[in-house]
């Protein structure tokens, strides 16, 4: 059985950072292609990053530039490391994997999710 788990979430003041982890049991990342979604209050799941199991990463043009994503084969983590945050990041953030290496935007690619960490940027 697959199993995300997410943390690092939390309150922080804009222009802040945060950096999330997700700690995969069950697959193995090296293998496998990770990504971090999000779900603000009345709005639909939306693509942040990914990263594929060779290590290419992606970004939509909403966090270009201050988001960065990594993973540890080592340890079988994903990370997201959020810089210049703004009031709009403020939502809650998911990693998901899924069955191959490869990565998509689109959230039906992946098959596993995690539950969730609540990130809130104040202005």
């Amino acid at each position: 059985q697959v199993q995300l788990v997410e943390s690092g979430g939390g309150l922080v003041q804009a222009g802040g950072s945060l950096r999330l982890s997700c700690a995969a049991s069950g697959r193995t990342l090296a293998r496998h292609g990770m990504a971090w979604f999000r779900q603000a209050p009345g709005k639909e799941r939306e693509f942040v990053s990914a990263i594929s199991g060779y290590g290419i990463t992606s970004y939509a043009d909403s966090v270009k530039g201050r988001f960065t994503i990594s993973k540890d084969n080592d340890k079988n983590t994903v990370n997201l490391q959020m810089n210049s945050l703004k009031p709009q990041d403020t939502a809650v953030y998911y990693c998901a994997t899924g069955p191959s290496s490869g990565t998509s935007y689109k959230s039906t690619l992946y098959d596993y999710w995690g539950q969730g960490t609540q990130v809130t940027v104040s202005s």
